[in-house]
């Protein structure tokens, strides 16, 4: 994801930073409100941070691997899914871990072979499993230019037997009440919920995490994970995964608690960015078979295993694929060279493609990348009210009420508010008008163009005038006698962007 400086989030991030500078000045003879205030102000210098939550086994490493596009987090039941584990850019792979007391530990990096083949060995640092020394969480360290953009933290699973391995999660993203004992900077900046099915203890956590709530993360995207395992993994579970995010849309639009639902399959997503050339040719071979040969083959997964199936694939290399694709990667791969791919590159181009991880990194980018510094502004703000409010009686407090005016006023988050609310609220306007507003308030994308719905290459005169176009018929939508007070609040949001899109069109003097 490539996370360009727009002049719609520039202004936010600038005054978050003198505003915590001037709290951390006036508050600098409180040890911990400085602390928090050196480490909001240290936040905002640092890459947008992006949450991976769910349920056990929704397949959260297995998701980060594939938008890493490298094999970085175990995706075996081991207790490092206990912790909520950093991963960060750095100059050479490690892992270090970091015990309740501050205490920290070089962790060992073991590599087998197969989609599993990733361990951090835990059990060589010899400390309690409770107690100061118990583990509280990984940092991992890697060269990837992924990380250089996003810090990703991967969290243990919200339906944990164990309460407070799941209040891991809870903690990392709602900071405690305003309490001067208890205040924190939020962990993330924005949330990617996992979700296997949508039920109550779904919809609760997402509830406690509040899309741009008081201490939550603004953003929030639910994935509807290991859609390759939808319909048996059979050859169109993917379509039968929209449909099943849908479904998961429509329930979240009567809360508004997910901006996107995109369906992925984790596991396709990470094996095709992986795609080595024997796997390839090995699923050459199967291409080449009869088709009544391969169909019987696939139709199990114990069946194509089997070392006594006479196929040109031999059984260890058949259990691979198996390991790394999934039966449903398989069947797809199979398939698509079947129909005419001839090498590996185009084929781990499609399954891509195929995975949804493709339509993810876009919403992603769109949702996210696109708007870091309005999302790092909004958690330094935050945090800022939760510091001034637990400390009163300073002269910090002069700065309160432009905190609260930023976190109710600021263009950019009203639009993120707009754009989680969009699918919520069923405006009463012609779908042409509604793809219209969401476009304007930057739901394709924050450039100018993209807004107006213009080509990258159109003259700035073109730009201005369709900017200025736009802003008078949202403007005359918001007056309209028999609208209701939502749809003009809509209305007036988009009109503030297009006049936002006109003043970074302004011609220099």
């Amino acid at each position: 994801m490539n996370y360009p400086a727009h002049a719609y989030s520039a202004g936010p991030l600038a005054e978050a930073q003198q505003l915590v500078t001037s709290a951390a000045r006036e508050l600098g003879g409180d040890p911990g409100a400085r602390a928090l205030l050196d480490e909001c102000d240290a936040r905002l210098r640092q890459p947008l941070r992006v949450a991976l939550a769910g349920s056990i086994k929704a397949g959260k490493s297995t998701l980060l691997n594939a938008l890493v596009g490298q094999s970085i987090a175990p995706t075996d039941a081991t207790e490092c899914t206990r912790v909520v584990t950093w991963y960060r850019t750095g100059a050479t792979p490690t892992v270090t871990a970091f015990a309740a007391d501050g205490a920290a530990a070089n962790v060992t990096l073991r590599r087998g072979a197969g989609a599993h083949g990733l361990t951090f060995a835990l059990d060589d640092l010899r400390w309690t499993p409770t107690g100061p020394h118990a583990v509280d969480h990984l940092e991992v360290r890697w060269p990837t230019p992924a990380l250089a953009r996003t810090t990703i933290i991967d969290t243990p699973g919200t339906s944990s037997l164990s309460r407070e391995v799941s209040e891991r999660t809870l903690r990392l993203l709602t900071p405690a009440d305003l309490d001067a004992d208890a205040v924190s900077v939020p962990g993330a900046d924005a949330v990617v919920y996992l979700l296997r099915r949508l039920d109550a203890a779904d919809l609760h956590f997402l509830e406690q995490v509040g899309s741009g709530g008081p201490t939550g993360p603004l953003g929030v995207v639910g994935v509807v994970s290991r859609a390759d395992e939808i319909s048996a993994g059979r050859i169109d579970a993917l379509h039968s995964a929209r449909q099943v995010a849908a479904r998961f849309a429509t329930e979240l639009e009567r809360t508004g608690l997910c901006q996107a639902v995109i369906p992925v399959a984790g596991l396709l997503a990470f094996a095709a960015a992986t795609l080595t050339q024997p796997e390839y040719l090995a699923f050459a071979a199967l291409a080449a078979l009869p088709a009544d040969t391969i169909e019987l083959a696939l139709l199990s997964a114990d069946r194509f295993a089997r070392p006594d199936l006479d196929l040109p694939v031999p059984a260890p290399m058949r259990a691979q694929l198996l390991d790394r694709f999934g039966m449903f990667g398989v069947r797809m791969a199979t398939e698509l060279v079947r129909t005419g791919i001839r090498d590996a590159a185009t084929l781990a181009a499609e399954l891509a493609a195929r995975s949804g991880i493709d339509e993810l990194r876009t919403v992603l980018d769109v949702q996210f990348g696109q708007r870091a510094e309005q999302l790092k502004a909004h958690s330094a703000l935050t945090t800022l009210d939760r510091v001034l409010t637990a400390h009163p009686g300073t002269r910090a407090d002069q700065l309160l009420p432009r905190v609260r005016t930023l976190l109710a006023d600021v263009h950019g988050f009203a639009e993120l508010r707009l754009l989680g609310r969009l699918r919520t609220d069923e405006l009463p306007l012609p779908a042409a008008d509604l793809a219209e507003l969401f476009r304007l308030i930057g739901g394709a994308g924050v450039a100018v163009h993209v807004r107006l719905g213009l080509p990258a290459d159109t003259d700035p005169a073109t730009l201005r005038a369709h900017a200025t176009d736009a802003a008078r018929r949202w403007r005359t939508r918001s007056r309209h006698p028999l609208i209701d007070q939502v749809t003009a609040a809509a209305c007036l949001t988009a009109v503030r962007s297009a006049e936002g899109a006109l003043s970074q069109l302004s011609p220099s003097p």
